[in-house]
């Protein structure tokens, strides 16, 4: 029985850039939608969005009709918030917040089986077959088909960023401008040189250590973000397109 193995690294894999669409909206149709528009993967957010299991699991299988990748940003520091979207085959995990290298161990130690990690493991769900896949197969997949994910968005975490990279067990990192810039008193300047500078500083320590760079939004052109090693790019996301949307269908409407 064919287990599915990630979009995303199977174009990182070929030296290809990748894209993503960020999902606030619960729907699995909108999910469907982002697959037939042609986006790479999905960014499914379980940090600032009331979603439930059930939805998420929706979501979920919604995206493989599609070949998505499905990204779940996590609640931070539950165990069972880290494996319950992996145990619902999503394809992989981004952990907001992470400050230091020790921390990135834990997640590392949570996420992934023996010999990455100690996750625990059941076999039982969706991303096991429902136990119809061989234990060694399935512990084998989950830990090379799987993407795990850090954010880096704090002045503190920036100045631990070079030892993070250097953890093994993860995939990539994500700078999150949004609340680096808040951080230091510079809320949603994300030209910045300072936001600037940490945006480069992450996507360099990354590219030494063997890592990709996500990044949250086109803050720069392609080719810049992709010189500083920034590989997978969200390109938008669903509120902005619908309330873009929404905003211009008045507007063409004109005034009474």
């Amino acid at each position: 029985m064919n287990l599915r193995s990630s979009r995303l690294l199977r174009k990182l894999r070929a030296g290809q850039s990748a894209t993503c669409l960020k999902m606030n909206l619960g729907d699995p149709r909108v999910v469907e939608i982002a697959g037939l528009a042609g986006a790479d993967a999905v960014w499914l957010c379980n940090e600032h969005v009331p979603n439930d299991w059930l939805n998420l699991e929706n979501q979920i299988r919604a995206a493989k009709l599609y070949d998505l990748d499905t990204i779940v940003r996590v609640a931070k520091g539950s165990y069972s918030d880290y494996v319950k979207p992996l145990e619902a085959d999503a394809t992989g995990l981004m952990v907001p917040h992470v400050t230091t290298a020790d921390e990135a161990r834990q997640i590392v130690q949570m996420t992934r089986f023996h010999p990455l990690g100690r996750r625990a493991w059941d076999g039982g769900n969706m991303d096991g077959k429902f136990c119809l896949v061989p234990v060694a197969e399935y512990l084998q997949h989950s830990n090379t088909e799987r993407v795990l994910i850090l954010q880096i968005e704090s002045p503190e975490a920036l100045e631990n960023v070079e030892q993070i990279a250097t953890v093994p067990g993860f995939d990539g990192l994500l700078f999150g401008p949004g609340d680096f810039s808040h951080l230091i008193g510079r809320a949603g300047q994300v030209d910045d040189p300072d936001v600037v500078a940490a945006r480069r500083r992450v996507g360099a320590a990354a590219r030494a250590n063997g890592k990709f760079a996500m990044s949250a939004g086109m803050f720069a052109p392609r080719g810049v973000l992709e010189s500083e090693g920034y590989r997978v790019f969200n390109v938008g996301a669903d509120v902005l397109g619908v309330g873009n949307y929404f905003r211009a269908k008045i507007g063409e409407f004109g005034p009474a």
